[in-house]
């Protein structure tokens, strides 16, 4: 679906990564046209005079959308859906249960399977020059990772998608950690390795993948 040239222009900033990931899959799965930024994490693009004026925390992705300027890959996601997923059911509707269902799964993906779990890991491997070793605290997370998706596990071995017959943007969250665990060679059962392999053949994940390349 595109849209008309008077409709308002929208930038996504950030690419490379399963965060910045997530925003390009939403905005493909919607058929939101975008002007992309293909700026890096630890490059020194994050933390220049222009984009700190977007994003004084200098993270990666930022949206732009019209007057709204918004970080965090779990805000992104969430404010597309409910701006322009609605009718397509990539979010419940308001003041429902399932919507309810739906903030749960994503502040529970976003704390114990993203911040406390995989980034802890990716800190103390993959960059080590910056955060040094701790392998205790890398053994911890594989740890808890395997223990807090077994919830996941669970949902998933009774129904296609984790808030059941529709995907929303609570999966994009959970396939893009499930892809990110596996990346860190963190072992995923078959119920969740045919997940990710059903949501990752969705054409928007093909088009967001392509788009999140760096170069």
């Amino acid at each position: 679906m595109s849209e008309t040239k008077n409709q308002t222009q929208r930038i996504l900033w950030g690419a490379g990564t399963a965060r910045t990931l997530r925003a390009h899959w939403m905005l493909h799965e919607l058929g939101l046209d975008y002007e992309t930024r293909p700026i890096g994490s630890r490059t020194g693009e994050t933390a220049t005079p222009e984009f700190t004026r977007l994003n004084p925390r200098q993270k990666i992705p930022l949206l732009q959308d019209g007057e709204i300027t918004l970080a965090e890959s779990a805000a992104i996601v969430t404010y597309l859906a409910q701006n322009y997923g609605q009718a397509a059911g990539f979010i419940p509707p308001p003041l429902t249960a399932q919507r309810a269902a739906y903030f749960e799964w994503c502040f529970f993906i976003m704390t114990e399977l993203d911040a406390h779990t995989l980034y802890v890991i990716r800190k103390h491997t993959n960059l080590v020059a910056i955060y040094g070793e701790a392998p205790a605290a890398v053994r911890a997370a594989r740890e808890g990772f395997i223990k807090q998706v077994q919830v996941a596990d669970q949902k998933l071995a009774q129904q296609p998608f984790i808030l059941g017959a529709s995907f929303t943007g609570a999966d994009i969250l959970l396939a893009t950690c499930l892809g990110w665990a596996e990346r860190l060679e963190v072992p995923l059962t078959a119920t969740l390795r045919d997940y990710l392999e059903r949501t990752t053949a969705r054409p928007a994940y093909r088009l967001a993948h392509t788009a999140n390349q760096r170069t």
